[in-house]
C-alpha cells in the first residue's frame, strides 16, 4: 500500500501543481493513511436499506 499512496501523492501533487519534497513525504503519507483509516470505519458503518437521507440540511 505504501507504493500507492506514494504513486498516489505524487500523481495528486502533480496534477495540483504543487511541491511535494521527499522530506514532506512520510507526513502526507501518514495523514492519508489516518484518512484512509477513517474513510473505512464510515464505509464499513452498516445501515438499514430503508433509512433514507435527509431532504433539508439544518442547523
Amino acid at each position: 500500500m505504501a507504493d500507492q499512496l506514494d504513486d498516489y501523492m505524487s500523481a495528486v501533487a502533480n496534477a495540483m501543481g504543487l511541491p511535494l519534497e521527499d522530506a514532506w513525504r512520510p507526513a502526507v503519507r501518514a495523514n492519508l493513511e489516518v484518512a484512509l483509516r477513517l474513510a473505512r470505519l464510515v464505509d464499513d458503518f452498516p445501515l438499514p436499506d430503508e433509512l433514507a437521507s435527509a431532504a433539508v440540511y439544518s442547523t
